[in-house]
């Protein structure tokens, strides 16, 4: 059996792939491991984009503000060459940013729903 991060990890990025397709991106999924979770046809722009995804976790010892850890397997931040966005999943909802290379991406719940970009399987939600 997958160990549970794995699991977790899993959905995380079905959660995406779904939220990308309500909003008309075109989705494909590497073949092999790479630096990047998914890739996307961005339908406004018609351009490939990569997303690392990740999942929320909330800071009891921050009043309860989301956190998205951008760091690789050895703690190292995602890059913005790595990967065009991070994305933060809580439950059915994606929270899409640019990635610009940073460790932690912070927000309350106000902070997010102004910052991010926030997706669901019934289409954007701003």
């Amino acid at each position: 059996m997958a160990h549970e991060t794995q699991v977790k990890g899993k959905l995380s990025e079905m959660t995406v792939i779904k939220a990308l397709l309500a909003n008309g991106w075109e989705v494909a999924e590497p073949s092999v491991d790479e630096i990047y979770d998914v890739v996307a046809k961005d339908p406004l722009i018609n351009e490939w984009k990569t997303f690392q995804v990740k999942t929320i976790r909330r800071r009891r010892d921050r009043n309860n503000e989301m956190v998205i850890y951008a760091t690789d397997g050895s703690g190292t931040p995602y890059q913005p060459q790595d990967c065009d966005y991070i994305v933060g999943v809580e439950g059915d909802v994606a929270y899409v940013t640019e990635c610009t290379g940073i460790r932690e991406y912070w927000a309350t719940d106000k902070a997010a729903s102004e910052r991010w970009v926030k997706l669901t399987a019934a289409g954007e939600v701003k």
